[in-house]
C-alpha cells in the first residue's frame, strides 16, 4: 500500500442544487455518477464531491453541527501566472462568488486572492513561483 494521496474533496453543502449551479457556472461539468444526493466533478486527478452537511456528518458518525462562516481550511486554484489569477476570480465573481481578497502581491512571493463560493467555502486563487506545474498540470513541489 502507498502513503495517503487525496483522490476525493467533499464539501458538505447546506443546498446541494444551489451549490452544483454555481460550480458548473464555474465551468466545471457535473459527473453522471452523481445524484440527487451528491455531485462529483472531475478536477485534473482530484475529484471534488458536493453532499449535504447532514448527511456528511451522520456518514461520518459525527453529531451535526452549524457551521460558523470560517470553516478553517480553504481550497486552492494555483494558477500558471498573475494574469490567470486575476482570470479565475473574475470567473468565480461572475458565476456568483462572493470577493474577499483581490488579488495582490503576497509576503512569500506569489500572488493571491480569495473568493467563498455561496455558502462561504473558502478558495484561495495563487500563482507562486516556486512551485512550477508538470507536464499533467499537477504542482511539483521542491
Amino acid at each position: 500500500m502507498s502513503g495517503p494521496r487525496i483522490t476525493l474533496i467533499t464539501l458538505g453543502v447546506k443546498d446541494l442544487v444551489a451549490q452544483r449551479a454555481f460550480y458548473e457556472r464555474l465551468g466545471l461539468k457535473a459527473s453522471s455518477a452523481g445524484n440527487e444526493s451528491v455531485s462529483f466533478f472531475q478536477l485534473g486527478p482530484v475529484v471534488l464531491g458536493l453532499f449535504g452537511q447532514e448527511a456528511l456528518a451522520e456518514d461520518a458518525h459525527l453529531p451535526f453541527e452549524k457551521q460558523n462562516r470560517f470553516k478553517g481550511s480553504s481550497l486552492a486554484w494555483n494558477c500558471a501566472s498573475e494574469a490567470e489569477v486575476d482570470a479565475g476570480l473574475e470567473l468565480a465573481r461572475k458565476a456568483g462568488a462572493k470577493i474577499l481578497k483581490p488579488a495582490e502581491k503576497v509576503f512569500w512571493g506569489g500572488y493571491s486572492g480569495y473568493f467563498a463560493d455561496p455558502e462561504d467555502n473558502l478558495w484561495e486563487v495563487a500563482h507562486n513561483p516556486f512551485f512550477p506545474f508538470d507536464a499533467q498540470g499537477a504542482l511539483v513541489l521542491p
